[in-house]
């Protein structure tokens, strides 16, 4: 994995200025010419993306810069790639690199690294030369002759991309906090977004949390001339269609090639790598198939566990399935402490914040993984994919029977906290509900809106963040295009059955890795952030309802009683919320460094 960067000009004669933003400040140029201590900012704002080295290029009015994580080609793959009237700088993994090659039979490679043939793709089929990579990937290819500049994102949205319109061009970035640091754009806050994330958890849609940064949306291609955007084209992640008549014995036969092939191909890698895994169906089917796949090498698996007496353990149900596939296992245990003083650095890698507190414990199963392996494979997309979560089964349900639809209460909401009911908090998520494809029932809307939203801006985002604060590359292969060709158009009885979801993928892990216990009740992934917050209530009220974020949307009486009393599970989500938020905001728009832990981080 890898951070990306650069910017493109418009001619200082011909350009026509974007409408002024006063969250951009200074041009990216220096007497008409990108500005190399502007690129300088770049590098080493996202060199923690990239430990293993740096490049970049600079022609006309169009700069790239790149930072590596050595994963493919070690010794060869450094960037930018260079061919023809082409350079191209790319944050991601290929894996169809073998056919694509083998597609181009007159094309001479100049290393053996994954992101070459992209660039090739790009001279022979120009801007739609996206739609033949299988992979997670954003890219950067710039066009020499012209100065026209394309930036590509992979359709789940599993690879971050960012940009920012200027009086003179277009910047971009693999995270927004380059753009801030670079001083490109200053650090404003959209205040729509804001009301999203405490409601939701997280952001949706083009528009991030900053004033002035725009993401390019999963499957998007953006084409960009004299610092202006010129078109945009789109691949879907999901296969269009209705859903395909097939029996379940034929299905499994489907899932299990598919399966295989696309985590053969998840682990192609120069370096060790491992998975993270849970007690739960997604990990186990993972497992299961690296396992099947080893080649005489153990798999390495990490599991995160919790000191607080009651929480939900899967160490246990983990340790089983590591010892059913022959893996090597470490469970790392999270205390309170552990928590407390790391926070504030999760946070500061969350600089498109995302208010899951599965971020500790992902954040801190990359610091240790960092110490053996230099890959994590994880589950993300298995509940997406195969119908797994329990607000799927209320959404199929027509509103006279007791059908709901999902997400339609904010975290706040009847809580008498915020100083205004926060609206139109909620106008993402219904977009994407509104435009349903063709064909498709009611759960296969509920699973196309989660992965429209839910999963690049939540779980894609913290994955991302998390394990590239360490410089660990994360890759998912059940989300894989060869996979969600095989399984979304499914039916529903194969989804949803008995009123359980994953119907199909736990009977494959039935007949294929039977320790998973893949019908027996499950206890869930949570992370008892209620308890350690009740621990420390009246100290975390005093401390978070005086920061200035929160005072500006906030009863700072009503927040302390909160903290002093979030007996329940609302009040406790709402509590952790509250208190991601004063230290994001503290960090991301105050610009406020971690100086220590959580109560000197809040208190500085």
């Amino acid at each position: 994995m890898c951070g990306i960067a650069g910017f493109a000009l418009a001619s200082p004669e011909t350009g026509t200025p974007v409408p002024r933003n006063e969250a951009i400040t200074a041009p990216a140029t220096r007497g008409g010419a990108p500005d190399g201590a502007v690129l300088t900012s770049l590098v080493r704002a996202l060199a923690h993306r990239g430990p293993d080295g740096a490049g970049h290029t600079m022609v006309g009015r169009v700069a790239l810069v790149h930072t590596r994580l050595a994963i493919i080609d070690l010794s060869g793959g450094d960037q930018p790639f260079f061919a023809g009237p082409g350079a191209l700088v790319a944050n991601g993994e290929i894996y169809n690199d073998p056919q694509l090659r083998a597609s181009m039979p007159d094309v001479r490679f100049a290393t053996g690294s994954d992101c070459e043939p992209p660039l090739h793709l790009w001279l022979r089929d120009g801007p739609g030369f996206a739609a033949a990579l299988r992979g997670m990937y954003a890219i950067a290819i710039h066009e020499r002759g012209t100065h026209e500049l394309s930036l590509s994102r992979d359709p789940f949205g599993i690879k971050p991309l960012y940009t920012a319109e200027m009086e003179n061009g277009i910047a971009f970035a693999s995270e927004p906090q380059a753009l801030l640091a670079s001083g490109l754009v200053r650090r404003r806050l959209r205040t729509a977004a804001r009301d999203e994330l405490l409601q939701l958890q997280f952001t949706t849609g083009r528009d991030t949390i900053f004033e002035g940064i725009s993401r390019v949306l999963p499957g998007e291609t953006v084409r960009i001339g004299n610092g202006r955007v010129l078109d945009r084209q789109r691949l879907s992640a999901l296969p269009d269609g209705p859903v395909e008549p097939i029996g379940e014995d034929e299905a499994l036969h489907r899932l299990d090639r598919a399966l295989e092939e696309s985590v053969s191909v998840h682990q192609r890698s120069d370096v060790p790598f491992g998975m993270f895994l849970s007690g739960g169906i997604d990990s186990a089917a993972v497992l299961a198939t690296m396992a099947r796949l080893g080649n005489g090498e153990r798999v390495q698996a990490f599991t995160a566990t919790f000191d607080v007496p009651g929480a939900a353990d899967e160490s246990a149900a983990a340790a089983e399935l590591a010892r059913a596939a022959g893996a090597s296992h470490e469970v790392l245990r999270i205390d309170e402490n552990a928590v407390w003083r790391h926070l504030p650095d999760i946070v500061a890698s969350l600089d498109d914040p995302v208010a899951d507190y599965a971020v500790i414990p992902t954040w801190l199963l990359a610091r240790r993984a960092r110490r053996d392996v230099k890959v994590i494979l994880s589950g993300e997309g298995g509940d997406e994919l195969f119908g797994g979560y329990g607000r799927y089964r209320s959404a199929m349900r027509p509103w006279w029977l007791g059908g709901r639809p999902m997400r339609r209460k904010g975290i706040f909401d009847g809580l008498d906290i915020l100083r205004e009911k926060p609206r139109g908090w909620r106008d993402g998520i219904a977009a994407t509900e509104l435009s349903p494809a063709a064909g498709r029932t009611r759960l296969g809307g509920a699973q196309a809106s989660d992965v429209a939203e839910w999963l690049p801006n939540d779980l894609l985002l913290k994955l991302d963040r998390c394990l590239m604060a360490h410089g660990v590359e994360g890759r998912t292969p059940l989300l894989d295009p060869a996979l969600a060709a095989a399984v979304f158009r499914l039916p529903d009885g194969l989804k949803v059955r008995k009123g359980m979801g994953k119907w199909l993928l736990r009977r494959w892990l039935e007949r294929h890795m039977p320790a998973a216990r893949p019908f027996a009740p499950k206890q869930g992934f949570t992370v008892p952030v209620g308890a350690w917050i009740a621990a420390k209530g009246e100290r975390l009220g005093e401390l978070v309802a005086a920061r200035p974020g929160i005072a500006e949307v906030a009863r700072p009486d009503r927040v302390r009683a909160l903290f002093r009393d979030a007996g329940g599970r609302r009040e406790q989500h709402a509590a952790w919320n509250l208190l991601f938020y004063a230290l994001w905001h503290g960090i991301h728009i105050e610009g406020r460094p971690p100086v220590g832990d959580v109560f000197e981080t809040l208190s500085a």
